[in-house]
């Protein structure tokens, strides 16, 4: 549970940074990233009860990339006035990444998830 409080708060907030850095990823309402980041939320958090245990941190480091990238690019297409590029959607996934990283290894190393004998 505390992952996905960790999630819930900083995926928004990344997303939204994301908006400020890149020029192909612009949301024009202040509620559209926070709905993008509680989505991969959602999602990620049903991903690492699934997958996540010591020896598939890199795989499940993948997923969320590739998840991320395909949410962020096609969960937008639906926001009203919202603009991501399918580089913008990369670019964002690899922040979000590169975030969860340091996460999914402290997920494993405190015994949060189950590791595999």
């Amino acid at each position: 549970m505390t992952g996905f409080i960790m999630k819930i708060i900083l995926l928004p907030l990344v997303v939204a940074i994301c908006s400020g850095i890149f020029g192909n990823v612009d949301y024009v309402s202040w509620y559209q990233p926070i709905v993008i980041g509680v989505v991969l939320a959602i999602i990620g958090q049903i991903m690492e009860a699934i997958m996540l245990n010591r020896k598939t941190t890199v795989m499940m480091d993948i997923a969320d990339f590739i998840v991320a990238a395909l949410v962020v690019y096609f969960v937008s297409q639906f926001l009203n006035g919202a603009f991501v590029t399918f580089w913008g959607a990369i670019l964002t996934a690899l922040v979000i990444t590169l975030i969860e990283i340091p996460v999914h290894r402290w997920l494993v190393r405190s015994g949060r998830v189950e590791s595999t004998t």
